[in-house]
C-alpha cells in the first residue's frame, strides 16, 4: 500500500527537486498544503501526481 500523504521532505525526494522547491509550488497555488499540527503539514501525493500527469501531456 502506498503512502498517501508525505511530508514536504519526503516529496523532494520523490519529485526530486529541493524543499524551497516544494514550499514555493505551495505559496504558488501549484500545490495544497494540509497543515495537520503546528510542526506538521503534509501534501496528498494523488494531487501531486495529477498536477505533473498534467504538465508531462502539455
Amino acid at each position: 500500500m502506498e503512502k498517501r500523504y508525505y511530508r514536504a521532505k519526503e516529496l523532494a525526494v520523490y519529485l526530486g527537486v529541493s524543499i524551497t522547491t516544494i514550499w514555493n509550488y505551495a505559496k504558488e497555488g501549484k500545490l495544497t498544503a494540509k497543515k495537520l499540527s503546528e510542526h506538521a503539514t503534509v501534501f496528498d501525493i494523488q494531487e501531486v501526481n495529477k498536477l505533473f500527469d498534467v504538465v508531462e501531456a502539455v
